[in-house]
């Protein structure tokens, strides 16, 4: 396939420690690795980790065409915080230069060709006013193209209204089970079960799919009508950090194959643990760790 990630770019501060990342970003090296063409549309700063985060881009076999140089701002920054379960929190400084992405006719003349399977994007980068307009423009002008949603809420950085336009939007969406419970917050339907979220979300927003992300337990998913709760894999955690992102990309991996709904949740089931098992937001892991895990208890 041929998918455009439309997000930030910016580098993790993990203690002591810097890593290359961005949920879309994170989502567009795994899902090269899995074989596809990913179009990454971005910004970093004319600065050291800009310079720096082109290069690892490269090196993540990641094309950097579309991610622009700008004078100011500054490349972005979030700063992590792990606690004890491996679980992260951020604090995300703005204004950054993935704000100021562009996209100019030549671009889009060589986005054409071959044209997009997938258009993916997230919440945080929406947040600007100029990065929502380059998305929706995007967006009508490759109307063929499918929509995916991660939905990847940070503190600051969503407003309802925001969640709300990006669901309309979307056609494929992914949220984590904590998300589950904001979304239903926002516009006001508490759910009393995972299924019956995302069934009447799916119906309301028109969606083709839905999946919730659980963590160690695995996940939920609504493929094509059919609803399954699939276990996870017994992995030790390093970080979280970009697990859900590999998840994302192994979930429009299986979906664009075809595959059935227990075929797309175990494979982004296991992709997803194996990079929780790894520090970093794009670990390397090759086939056979996949297949080395083991169901968890």
């Amino acid at each position: 396939m041929h998918a455009i990630g439309i997000g930030e770019i910016l580098w993790d501060l993990i203690g002591d420690s810097e890593y290359l990342g961005g949920a879309v970003l994170n989502f567009a090296v795994q899902l090269t690795r899995l074989g596809h063409r990913v179009s990454f549309v971005s910004a970093v700063g004319d600065d050291p980790r800009g310079h720096l985060a082109l290069a690892n881009a490269r090196d993540l076999g990641l094309p950097t065409q579309f991610i622009r140089t700008r004078s100011d701002p500054a490349t972005g920054i979030v700063t992590v915080t792990v606690d004890a379960d491996g679980q992260p929190s951020y604090v995300i400084h703005r204004p950054a230069a993935y704000d100021f992405a562009s996209l100019e006719e030549p671009d889009f003349a060589a986005l054409a060709s071959p044209l997009p399977d997938w258009i993916a994007f997230g919440t945080l980068f929406s947040m600007h006013p100029r990065a929502r307009q380059l998305l929706r423009t995007a967006i009508q002008r490759f109307p063929q193209a499918r929509r995916f949603y991660d939905i990847n809420l940070r503190r600051d950085s969503y407003t309802p209204e925001l969640v709300a336009s990006l669901c309309e939007l979307a056609q494929v969406v992914k949220l984590n089970d904590v998300e589950v419970g904001m979304v239903g917050q926002m516009f006001g339907t508490p759910q009393t079960t995972l299924e019956s979220f995302c069934r009447s979300y799916a119906a309301r927003f028109g969606w083709q799919a839905v999946c919730v992300t659980r963590g160690s337990a695995g996940c939920a998913l609504l493929l094509a009508g059919e609803y399954l709760e699939l276990p996870g894999y017994r992995v030790k955690v390093a970080d979280t950090v970009g697990a859900g992102d590999a998840f994302a990309a192994a979930l429009v991996h299986g979906i664009h194959a075809g595959w059935p709904a227990h075929q797309v949740a175990d494979f982004a089931n296991r992709l997803g643990a194996l990079v929780a098992s790894r520090p970093g937001g794009v670990p390397a892991w090759t086939a056979d760790d996949l297949t080395e895990l083991l169901p968890a208890p």
